[in-house]
């Protein structure tokens, strides 16, 4: 990949691509020569994130993600990641540290995704916004995980 004046140059599969981006194109090319961010970043993983687990870790990368931070015990997480395909298990999540979401702790949701999933996104969506909390932020973990987000959200 090359720029040349306003015109991003580059091979896609047997294809020679040229696109005129004008004073961006230089900025593009950064862009698409950086490496993707790790599953960890996605999640807001880091090192000093006390992670709180709930339900089996089940996929490579979140399990990778996961070991970035630090395991936490029940009452003192920065963040709760829970792995779930069933609606019983994510209303027993819920219950379980609401305390920890009335306290802002962010909580990822992980699931299957895809048509033919035991839980989907309007069903993991649904169950939380009753609860009160909203949904922020969506990740890919994998080819067959998906996650979503929530906090607490404003009090009037």
């Amino acid at each position: 990949m090359r720029t040349v004046g306003d015109t991003l140059h580059f091979r896609t599969g047997d294809d020679d691509v040229a696109l005129v981006l004008g004073r961006a194109a230089p900025r593009w090319a950064a862009a698409l020569a950086k490496p993707p961010p790790s599953l960890a970043t996605k999640l807001g993983i880091t090192a000093g994130t006390r992670v709180l687990v709930e339900g089996k870790i089940d996929d490579d990368a979140l399990a990778a993600a996961v070991a970035a931070g630090t395991a936490a015990g029940a009452h003192d997480p920065d963040l709760i990641v829970a792995r779930v395909d069933d609606a019983d298990d994510l209303a027993r999540i819920a219950a379980e540290h609401h305390a920890l979401l009335e306290r802002d702790v962010r909580l990822w949701v992980v699931y299957t995704k895809g048509r033919g999933a035991p839980l989907g996104e309007t069903a993991v969506r649904a169950m939380l916004r009753d609860r009160g909390l909203m949904d922020l932020k969506v990740a890919s973990v994998s080819a067959a995980l998906t996650a979503l987000q929530f906090a607490r959200t404003a009090r009037r």
